[in-house]
């Protein structure tokens, strides 16, 4: 809804976002089976409640709902004694971006080497650093 407030100037009525997703739902799935003469009218009153440009209502009113994203899972690279490594290493690092982190492994290795025994026994192929 429009209207003149104080100075003359347009004042435009806010809709929450989450009503205007389920008023767009209900009555997009009318806009959508009705016939074009019913579609006009249902066209001025969603125009007149939300307040927007009448050819975004039809493309709004005119489009399918669009169903739930799925999230693709992805396969985990690194198994978890490898992960807890790069952890440790990350840390160590003091928390330095992946691009960076990269090029400092082989210095941080260096260093835990000359101060950590390596631990094989701890966990498979021998891939865990630690004090023992």
């Amino acid at each position: 809804m429009v209207w003149r407030g104080q100075n003359n100037v347009t004042k435009q009525r806010r809709i929450s976002m989450t009503t205007r997703k389920e008023l767009t739902e209900a009555v997009g799935a009318r806009y959508r089976t009705s016939p074009r003469s019913e579609r006009q009218k249902i066209l001025d009153e969603f125009v007149a409640l939300t307040g927007c440009h009448r050819k975004h209502a039809i493309r709004t009113l005119s489009r399918e709902p669009a169903g739930a994203l799925e999230v693709a899972s992805r396969n985990s690279v690194y198994d978890e004694a490898v992960r807890q490594a790069l952890v440790m290493l990350w840390e160590a690092g003091d928390r330095v971006c992946g691009k960076r982190l990269k090029a400092l492994i082989p210095v941080l290795i260096g260093s835990c080497q000359t101060r950590w025994r390596w631990c094989a026994w701890w966990a498979p192929a021998g891939r865990r650093w630690c004090r023992c």
